[in-house]
């Protein structure tokens, strides 16, 4: 299956120049805890991503470091060069990679390198759960027609 399918293509984004504090209550009130930090592609007009900010990253990197957060931006507590995958990836080749780097999301890119989506552990699971659901419902049915067919 590729990840087209499964991403998020509704991405919350962040310039690298922003302010800490602007990215955190940009999470707030979108209510997630991962942006993707983008900068305009060149020659297509679309965005690509050059890092990422998690919530942890906040609390990690300025909290409990102390740190200011008004006198940092984004681009100082980002994930610079993220690991993306294609969006004509398959799971089953970008799962390997999100464990071996430790992530539970992944920015997906266009051919053009364009910021195309976010895939995520809850989306796939979401669709492994569904896809099991209807495996157990097979075997559901054909236990049923058994029955009918020779009571």
């Amino acid at each position: 299956m590729q990840i087209a399918k499964l991403c998020r293509h509704h991405v919350v984004t962040i310039r690298p120049f922003e302010e800490i504090v602007d990215a955190a209550r940009l999470m707030r009130e979108q209510h997630v805890g991962y942006l993707v930090v983008v900068e305009p592609a060149l020659g297509d007009g679309g965005l690509r991503p050059v890092g990422v900010l998690t919530d942890r990253d906040i609390v990690v990197k300025v909290l409990a470091r102390n740190e200011d957060p008004r006198a940092l931006r984004v681009g100082d507590v980002m994930t610079r060069d993220p690991v993306v995958a294609t969006a004509t990836d398959a799971l089953v080749d970008v799962l390997p990679t999100m464990r071996r780097i430790g992530v539970r999301r992944i920015p997906v890119v266009g051919s053009l390198g364009e910021l195309a989506g976010v895939l995520s552990l809850d989306e796939v699971v979401d669709t492994l759960a569904g896809e099991l659901s209807d495996v157990a419902g097979s075997i559901r049915a054909g236990q049923r027609t058994e029955e009918v067919l020779r009571p």
